[in-house]
């Protein structure tokens, strides 16, 4: 428990967390405070200003300012919205035996892509690294300066957020996974801040993302399970989803398809643009900070790409370059969704498995995740397209409609390519009712075809019944026809003195025994088998008695006949 009586956060680092939307951007009036909250009344009651000077950082003025952010520069963030942000869990709970690594790359105003080197940041060592961050400027001639943060600390966190002013929602959105996309500190002709939060799909061999893992130090259970095509997933669309039928001519080995995150804070400022690119530090496979460090780097050898980084001056275009990372990655990944897809379409063909149902429910429940995530893929894009950038207005007129014409063309070829995606989504729902409509078919002509043998069966029972029907009652006749005979010969058999002379007995002795003892047996016979006579659960020696319950019985429905004819005749009297 916290001092506040919250329970303390433990992050669950081996799944994507659910998002708050609600928590997304400074838009929100009242940050990680939710109806049932209550308000802190030491914040409500200060006298101070919502917003605090900025610090200058530079020596001696500043006294490590960096170590009370956020609170140091965003007051309104108390400590309890802190923690319930993640921002505190952040700050505190991290990988201290390994060092936090700022992976630097510049773009000059040539569109020239250079590397000056990474900022290593040791635990223990936070006066050194501050000091090495808050001299550290934008070089004259670097029109972007691009930080990509792996194995992110506290005191990083912390530094990065004090030093560039940085809005608590980008930490707090890229920490939960929580799509956000705002517009914040406008200044005409100067510049603004942008936040872009997003998660997209990737694909990646279930080897490579073992590897992954092992490298960094991460766990790796979930990817050691038995594969199976018969559905041992969870439905959780949050979590990996296992294409064991993959195998396809450029992805040959097994494939997951896996959620990653694209966090970007863009400060686009006149004398020196900054972005700051953030990696999770979950045990699941994503986009690692030296990887997209590297492949950012690659997209400054495009020579299409030089040519817009050498006309224009808006850093907004690198930005856009990540957002083609992410649409690479939904490409690839709905390529081979496609391909298992096709494949179980395949298998249900020439077999009809009703456990394949769960396969395809599991594939359909990430399927619809997936084309909520596309869609607000496509909004970011359109965010990027319609924000105003107050920093070219700094430029000649002639200059600022030519960036915004090529702004325009190139995050439409990127809109284009969302709706080719949701064109292949689409199909791909298509083929997956497709796919289901065909199990359930298979299923129900097999059920037909059990049924009929179950009918054919049934009737070949039934004529064997008729069969030995018939032969009972031909016994049941031929016991008839000797039934006389055999009675005369048991009589003429009788060891009686009327047939036999000279015996003992004699037939009205026969008789004298013989039909006491049949009426002691039908008597007994009739009372085991009494129950039409008497009600349910009634004991054997009440049922004994039932000649004189029959008489009873009789008896009383002949009084209520008698009653019932009285009273008819003193209502027709009083009729008359």
């Amino acid at each position: 428990m916290t001092s506040f009586g919250l329970p303390e956060y433990r992050e669950d680092k081996t799944r994507v967390p659910h998002p708050s939307h609600r928590h997304a951007s400074p838009s929100a009036p009242w940050p990680w405070v939710d109806l049932e909250d209550e308000v802190d009344a030491n914040q409500l009651e200060s006298p101070l200003p919502p917003t605090p000077p900025l610090c200058s950082h530079n020596e001696p003025e500043c006294k490590n300012c960096w170590k009370g952010y956020p609170r140091s520069q965003f007051p309104n963030w108390t400590h309890r919205q802190v923690i319930k942000s993640k921002i505190d869990n952040a700050i505190r709970d991290y990988n201290k035996a390994s060092p936090c690594v700022l992976h630097r790359m510049d773009v000059d105003k040539n569109g020239l892509f250079t590397n000056p080197g990474s900022i290593v940041a040791n635990h223990g060592e936070e006066s050194r690294t501050w000091r090495k961050l808050a001299i550290d400027k934008v070089p004259d001639g670097i029109r972007v300066r691009a930080m990509f943060i792996e194995n992110m600390s506290g005191p990083i966190l912390q530094m990065l957020g004090a030093k560039f002013n940085l809005e608590p929602f980008f930490w707090s959105s890229s920490l939960s996974w929580t799509p956000s996309r705002y517009q914040e500190e406008i200044q005409s002709g100067i510049g603004d801040h942008i936040t872009i939060t997003l998660t997209f799909l990737r694909s990646m061999s279930n080897h490579d993302a073992i590897q992954l893992n092992e490298a960094i130090g991460k766990s790796t259970d979930n990817f050691h399970a038995t594969p199976t095509l018969l559905g041992s997933q969870m439905i959780d669309p949050h979590a990996p989803l296992v294409l064991h039928s993959n195998t396809h001519r450029t992805f040959p080995d097994e494939r997951l398809l896996v959620l990653d995150l694209l966090a970007v804070h863009l400060i686009r400022k006149a004398n020196g643009s900054t972005l700051i690119s953030f990696h999770p530090t979950l045990n699941i496979p994503t986009t690692t900070a030296a990887f997209l460090h590297e492949r950012i780097r690659f997209a400054g050898q495009s020579v299409y790409w030089q040519n817009i980084f050498q006309k224009s001056p808006d850093p907004t275009f690198v930005l856009l370059t990540f957002i083609w990372h992410a649409l690479y990655a939904w490409d690839e990944a709905l390529e081979n969704l496609f391909s298992h897809i096709c494949s179980l379409e395949a298998r249900i063909i020439h077999t009809s498995e009703m456990l394949l149902t769960r396969e395809l429910h599991i594939i359909r429940a990430h399927h619809l995740y997936y084309v909520s995530l596309l869609d607000d893929f496509r909004k970011h894009v359109k965010f990027i397209r319609d924000t105003h950038n107050p920093l070219m207005e700094g430029f000649p007129e002639e200059l600022q409609k030519s960036n915004k014409k090529v702004m325009d063309r190139e995050c439409e070829s990127l809109l284009n390519e969302c709706e080719r995606l949701k064109s292949d989504l689409v199909m791909q729902e298509r083929r997956l009712k497709n796919v289901m409509g065909l199990v359930f078919s298979s299923v129900n002509i097999q059920d037909s075809r059990y049924m009929r043998e179950m009918t054919e069966a049934a009737v070949r029972d039934s004529a064997a019944v008729r069969i030995e029907m018939m032969l009972m009652k031909q016994i049941a006749y031929m016991i008839m026809i000797f039934l006389p005979a055999t009675f005369v010969a048991c009589v003429f058999g009788m060891n009686v003195s009327e047939f036999n002379p000279g015996s003992l007995g004699t037939i009205p002795h026969y008789i004298a025994i013989a039909l006491p003892l049949t009426l002691v047996t039908a008597w007994i016979i009739i009372a085991f088998q009494s129950t039409y006579i008497f009600p349910p659960n009634t004991g054997f020696i009440l049922r004994l008695a039932w000649p004189a319950y029959l008489v009873y019985k009789m008896m009383a429905m002949r009084m209520k006949k008698e009653e019932g004819s009285d009273a008819d005749s003193r209502y027709s009297l009083n009729i008359v």
